[in-house]
Formats: C-alpha cells, sequence, structure tokens
C-alpha cells in the first residue's frame, strides 16, 4: 500500500493547511529541543480509495516529531498527520503499511508512533451516535474503537491513546462567505457582542516581539484562572519569530491584542498556513468584561483571515458536547456562538513497536491523563 517512503529535508516538506505539518512546525519544535523527521512516500489510489476514478500514485508527506519520555526511550509523534485521509474501510491498513515502512527510519529507542489523526470520527459520521436533539454521543469503548480501526489490518497492533495531545474536538468556520452572510449564521448573541464591542470602541491591533510582555500577562492571568499548564514566555517568542520563508511550507504568524480604553483585554496568536488560519492560543482578562473584547478578537481575527485568503477559520479546541460538567464546555458556548460547524476527529493512535515499553508508558500516562497542546 505504501511504496518508495524515504526521508528527506525539513525545508522540503508539502504545503499544508495542517500547519502541525509543515516546515515551519518543525523548525519551531527545533527551537525547543526536539528532533524531527520528515518523510515522502507514495500510495496507490485504488487501495486507498474506494471509488478512484483511475489508478494513480499519490505522493504524499509527513513529519514526525521525536519526543524522548525519559533518558532511555522517546515516541515518535505525528501531530494531526498523516494529512492523506484515506476510505474509511482502507485507513488501517493504510497507517499499518505506513508504520512499517517508518521502523528503519526511527531510533532503535522509539517505542511507539502516535499518529494525532486529524480524520473524521467514524462515530461522528454515524446516526446512531446522536441524540434526538442532534447532540453527539461520543465514542463507544475503547476496546469497540480499537477493533473497527485494525479490522482492515494484518497484525491489530493499533491501541487507541490514553490521552489526545492536539484537539480532537474543534469548530470549522466557512471563510468563503461574504462578511454579512457570516455575522448572519453566528448565534444572535455573538452577533449583538460583536456589534457591542465596536459601540464600546474596543480596538484589535498586531503586536511585535517587543510588546510580547503583553500577551504574556493576559496569559498567565487566563492560566491562574483556568488552571491549565503554562509555557514560558521563551516559546511564545519562538512562535513569533520562527520563520520558514525558504521552505515548501511556511506559515505567517499575528499576535493580536482587543485594547478598551488602551487596557488590554484579550489577546490571540493567529496562525496562517496555506488556505486555513487557525485560533492556536488565546489569553482574557476577567476585567471589563462587559466590553466584549474576546469577540472584537475573534471578528478581527475572521476578517484578517479572509484578507490573507484563507478559506476556513479552525477555532481549535472545545468540548465535544455541549455538556457543562465538561472542563471545555466554555469553550464550546463561545465558540459555537461563531457559527462555525462542530468536527470530531479520530484523535491519538499509538502503532506500538517496542511492547514491553509502550505497555509501562501506557500505564504511566493512564494516571496523567489531560488536554494539552504540543
Amino acid at each position: 500500500m505504501i511504496s518508495d517512503l524515504l526521508q528527506k529535508d525539513i525545508e522540503e516538506l508539502y504545503p499544508s493547511a495542517i500547519v502541525q505539518q509543515t516546515a515551519f512546525w518543525s523548525k519551531l519544535k527545533q527551537k525547543t529541543g526536539l528532533k524531527s523527521l520528515a518523510l515522502d512516500f507514495k500510495s496507490n489510489s485504488e487501495v486507498l480509495f474506494n471509488q478512484a476514478a483511475n489508478n494513480q500514485m499519490i505522493q504524499s508527506d509527513m513529519l514526525l516529531i521525536l519526543q524522548p519520555i525519559n533518558a532511555n526511550y522517546c515516541i515518535a509523534y505525528a501531530p494531526y498527520g498523516p494529512e492523506l485521509e484515506p476510505s474509511e474501510e482502507n485507513q488501517g491498513a493504510f497507517l499499518e503499511s505506513l508504520s512499517e515502512n517508518l521502523r528503519p527510519y526511527l531510533p532503535k529507542n522509539c517505542i511507539t508512533i502516535r499518529y494525532d489523526l486529524q480524520w473524521e470520527s467514524y462515530w461522528a459520521k454515524d446516526a446512531a451516535f446522536f441524540d434526538n436533539n442532534g447532540i453527539w454521543l461520543g465514542e463507544p469503548a475503547a476496546r469497540a474503537q480499537e477493533f473497527r480501526f485494525n479490522y482492515s489490518t494484518q497484525y491489530w497492533n493499533f491501541e487507541k491513546a490514553q490521552t489526545n495531545i492536539l484537539p480532537s474536538h474543534t469548530f470549522f468556520i466557512d471563510l468563503n462567505l461574504p462578511e454579512q452572510s457570516l455575522l448572519q449564521k453566528m448565534k444572535p448573541k455573538t452577533r449583538y457582542n460583536i456589534k457591542l464591542a465596536q459601540r464600546k470602541e474596543v480596538k484589535v491591533r498586531a503586536l511585535d516581539i517587543s510588546q510580547i510582555d503583553i500577551w504574556y500577562k493576559l496569559y498567565q492571568e487566563t492560566a491562574d484562572r483556568n488552571r491549565f499548564f503554562v509555557n514560558d514566555l521563551h516559546y511564545f517568542e519562538n512562535v513569533l519569530t520562527t520563520k520558514a520563508n525558504d521552505t515548501l511550507s511556511p506559515a505567517e504568524v499575528f499576535l493580536l491584542v482587543a485594547e478598551w480604553e488602551d487596557k488590554p483585554l484579550a489577546a490571540m496568536f493567529l496562525i496562517i498556513s496555506e488556505k486555513r488560519s487557525s485560533y492556536l492560543y488565546g489569553a482574557s482578562s476577567a476585567k471589563h468584561r462587559n466590553v466584549m473584547a474576546t469577540y472584537a478578537l475573534q471578528w478581527e481575527a475572521i476578517q484578517l483571515s479572509k484578507a490573507k485568503a484563507c478559506t476556513e477559520y479552525d477555532m481549535f479546541g472545545a468540548s465535544p458536547t455541549p455538556d457543562p460538567s465538561h472542563p471545555m464546555y466554555g469553550l464550546y458556548k463561545f465558540k459555537s456562538g461563531f457559527g462555525g460547524k462542530l468536527f470530531h476527529s479520530l484523535g491519538c493512535w499509538d502503532y506500538p513497536l517496542l511492547q514491553k515499553q509502550y505497555d509501562i508508558y501506557k500505564a504511566f500516562e493512564s494516571q496523567a491523563v489531560g488536554f494539552h497542546i504540543s
């Protein structure tokens, strides 16, 4: 199913709407001390896609990040990769073939390949997994997921990871629509809050690296309020300053801040790769929430994305359902108001290479399950 798999230079990674599969992302991760691999491969369209019009070879690639887990072992992590998405019935066999072909290129101490798949969940396409109100009921137990995923494979080796690393539930906004249509698709309260922010004269502007402390102060306040993992200032300096313009897959980064009466109230990182823009990191103050700065910020990001010829906006992470008990429900409530479509992906899947060491690692992970961005 996979042929001609070869390692190539990071700079040769193909342009992609998935920023986590670009040379930009590799360069960013290299600044944090992580090594990465770029791999090129070919696949037969008739084998990948059940209704392929003609038989042809499809050339694709993938970025892998090598993440140490202790002094002796590492994992090979594919952030939202591979991008190539076969027909549902062939996905397990495709990834199995890819995994086996990858073995010679990975370190001997690599215990597993972890695919963080942005492919749509099987159970998000099945009406039986939605209630009468159209609310998704979620995936079945891990064992049932693994049975379905491995069905077309030879070795039945895939295991559902203990946790998803990148968001597996997100809202995508179709930016092909004119601005007035985008506003009409929003919930009335969201539309009202955008207009209220305009009446209150909330201003949105871009920050440069010399002003990143404005971002970080808001970010620390948000982290303290919501008790999530905190990246250090140097990480965000790297996000803002990393360049990959000498590669096939660069990205454009904007740090936006919404201010009212010269007070910074909300900020975000907007990253554009190919025709997709992504709301990657956000922060806000608990003060002056009545001026709706976060709504002004998102609307500016949408308008900027359209101006940059993007066709979709990824709001990057929310709870899978409107469940008030979910830790990400607040994000669901806020982001759903902007009229996007909720997308459920398959999340993280592991292909163990060193089974004994992997079982120990999986047991350790089960004690520390949680959402974080990598």
